[in-house]
């Protein structure tokens, strides 16, 4: 007769803390948030006070908009190293576009040129960020290429192109209907603030509500189990490089309306502080794990980081610094309770 096999005693304390280690994972950045607002309010008693709150959410607000974008593609286990030069582009497109032609697009008066108008320039950037999120998207889907290497050729050649239509000077000098975009306030809110947050509630529904969002999220957790379920792999991947390249479209020329310039150093280290926003989110970088609210969040403490740096007067390499080993960091600790959750 064969003996019964007896189930095998899990160690309390073992146990207790593998269901630590997701709960820290899902609410870690949420924490670290809190922390980093407390800590700063404590050392500096004008953080907290509404100016500089709005100031903090207005600062984020462009680089939270490639963000979103940005989760769509990371979610499929993609990246894009090129959203700063592509915001440059559409910036300067939408500036030539907004002072009438190019001839007299690198006037700093205001008048000079008719234009046609913000909606027009509007158009422009995102059209222009729409294209070169396409034509990246479909060397990756259809020519094979790697994501990081055809991003990386992106960034370069996007940011040539804009030294090159501005002979490396600004176009400056925008109408008010332009400015407002960038400056303008609804009540005492910014209206870039206004702008993030509706497309962040936009994207948090498609992905958690949509099929497309499903089909996201299954591209990036297994591409071939998705294949074989019927989803279309090389139009889901397409599709998120476009949505980041028309948000940095966007984002082009919300920044040229907030400054009333733009040039082509625009949103440079901004593919840093982007994707560290996305992967201190709870994002993975290996696809099929994140959310919108988290890569909110995650902007806000990046933004909450720099500025509470900003007032204790740290260098800003300082501040490049402390992000990059916070990302480093969350990378690893999402390495980490992978593993234990695999144990």
């Amino acid at each position: 007769m064969s003996e019964a096999v007896l189930p095998r005693k899990q160690d309390p304390a073992r146990s207790g803390r593998a269901s630590i280690i997701p709960l820290l994972s899902r609410h870690a950045p949420a924490l670290c948030l809190v922390l980093l607002m407390v800590v700063f309010s404590i050392l500096e008693p004008a953080f907290l006070s509404p100016l500089n709150l709005f100031n903090v959410m207005r600062q984020i607000s462009i680089e939270g908009l490639i963000a979103i974008g940005m989760t769509f593609v990371i979610l499929t286990a993609g990246i894009d190293l090129s959203v700063g030069s592509l915001v440059a582009l559409a910036g300067l497109v939408a500036a030539m576009i907004a002072k009438g032609s190019t001839a007299s697009s690198f006037s700093l008066s205001a008048g000079e040129a008719a234009g046609y108008g913000w909606y027009a320039a509007m158009f422009g950037a995102m059209s222009v960020g729409l294209f070169g999120g396409f034509l990246q998207g479909f060397a990756i889907t259809r020519l094979k290429v790697p994501p990081f290497v055809v991003t990386l050729g992106g960034l370069s050649v996007f940011r040539g192109l804009a030294l090159m239509i501005s002979a490396a000077g600004p176009i400056s000098g925008f109408d008010a209907s332009y400015r407002w975009w960038g400056q303008g306030r609804v009540g005492s809110v910014p209206v870039p603030v206004i702008i993030f947050l509706t497309i962040a509630a936009v994207a948090f529904v498609v992905l958690r509500y949509t099929r497309y969002g499903r089909q996201v999220y299954a591209v990036g957790g297994n591409r071939e189990a998705a294949r074989l379920s019927g989803v279309n792999v090389r139009g889901v991947l397409l599709s998120v490089y476009m949505i980041i390249g028309f948000l940095a479209g966007l984002a082009g020329f919300i920044l040229s309306a907030r400054l009333n310039s733009s040039e082509a150093v625009a949103g440079m280290g901004y593919e840093l502080n982007v994707i560290a926003a996305v992967v201190i989110g709870g994002t993975s970088l290996f696809g099929g794990v994140g959310t919108i609210f988290g890569t909110v969040i995650g902007s806000v403490l990046i933004g909450v980081l720099i500025n509470g740096l900003v007032l204790m007067n740290v260098n800003s390499y300082v501040q490049q610094i402390v992000i990059g080993l916070i990302l480093i960091a969350v990378v690893a600790f999402d390495q980490f309770a992978k593993s234990r959750r695999l144990k």
